[in-house]
């Protein structure tokens, strides 16, 4: 199967499991703003297409470009993946997924979730100060829940938790025949 994986990636995360994504399905991998130039016609040759956005605020960054052109594919295999800095077991993920997503485009369109990380190094200017902003913010809360505790302790640095094998199951679903 002809595979695309097409991303945006502020820290390098996102384009981490976008590359991994493409090589286990041999698939070709193109960032947002290079897809964007791309004709219809272009994708046409491709039977399923990925779209990885990290995620801010609980939402996936630019998915609405490729949500706009999936309308028109839903003849293809198509999936989603976002980017985060939150494990792949936080409640809060599912949420996250379903909200993405309406209920007619879940018919066509499969969301994922892949657990990246934080680098502050790499962030914007905007992002690092709000992200600086928040933690400080939640480090000066009284009576913080343990899991406040943890989360606040996590995000007060840069920290690494991708891993390939968050790229199997969407690896899996855009393979099936």
């Amino acid at each position: 199967m002809k595979t695309l994986v097409i991303y945006t990636s502020q820290t390098g995360f996102t384009k981490k499991y976008a590359e991994w994504i493409a090589e286990k399905t041999s698939g070709d991998i193109l960032e947002l703003k290079e897809a964007q130039k791309k004709s219809d016609s272009f994708f046409a040759d491709y039977q399923a297409i990925v779209y990885g956005g990290w995620l801010m605020a609980g939402s996936t960054v630019k998915v609405k470009w490729f949500l706009n052109k999936a309308a028109s594919w839903q003849d293809k295999r198509l999936a989603v993946f976002c980017v985060g800095g939150s494990p792949n077991d936080n409640p809060d993920i599912e949420v996250t997924l379903k909200k993405m997503l309406t209920d007619e485009q879940r018919k066509y369109i499969r969301p994922f979730y892949c657990q990246g990380g934080f680098n502050y190094e790499k962030m914007n200017g905007p992002s690092r100060l709000a992200m600086k902003m928040f933690v400080s913010a939640l480090k000066k809360k009284k009576d913080q829940t343990e899991e406040e505790k943890i989360m606040t302790k996590m995000i007060a640095t840069s920290y690494d938790i991708s891993d390939i094998k968050y790229t199997e199951p969407i690896v899996e679903y855009l393979e099936k025949p």
